[in-house]
């Protein structure tokens, strides 16, 4: 039985996440796909295929990626290449103290384009990825014509 796990489940955006597969048959061909929704609802996603180890594992920061949205080994790829469904928009967290964006982490059998809305996946879990630590606090700035928000560290 197949099974998709990320560490730290719940971390700050600029932190790692390792993420790992298990269960696989040795040599499996499976793609394994992150996306998530914006706070407009807009999908944004990312695909790597990989071909599992001998012990039946993926692991992205050992592994390459065969293709997809990228190839080779990056440990943090499936987030770093998270592409819009539609053209032109850019991911964007507005509301960073509020809530986290969650990124939901997919594997399927083989190679997946995701272009059938029936296919489910092997396994899936899901990452909060979080713009605020506790404890900090946001103090709007406005100062003449400048305007922002600063920061403070507990």
């Amino acid at each position: 039985m197949a099974e998709v796990t990320v560490t730290p489940q719940s971390s700050l955006a600029d932190r790692p996440l390792q993420i790992r597969v298990r269960g696989l048959s040795p040599s499996q061909l499976v793609t394994l796909r992150a996306w998530l929704k914006d706070e407009q609802g807009e999908c944004f996603q990312s695909r790597a295929f990989f071909r599992a180890d001998g012990a039946g594992e993926v692991d992205p920061g050992v592994h390459a990626a065969l293709g997809g949205s990228y190839s080779g080994v990056w440990p943090m790829g499936l987030l770093w290449f998270l592409q819009p469904d539609t053209l032109f928009r850019r991911l964007v967290k507005r509301d960073v103290a509020g809530s986290p964006f969650r990124v939901r982490l997919e594997v399927f059998q083989g190679l997946s384009l995701g272009s059938d809305p029936k296919e489910q996946p092997l396994a899936s879990c899901e990452a909060e990825r979080w713009y605020v630590g506790p404890g900090v606090q946001r103090v709007p700035v406005r100062e003449g014509r400048v305007r922002g928000a600063l920061f403070l560290p507990p």
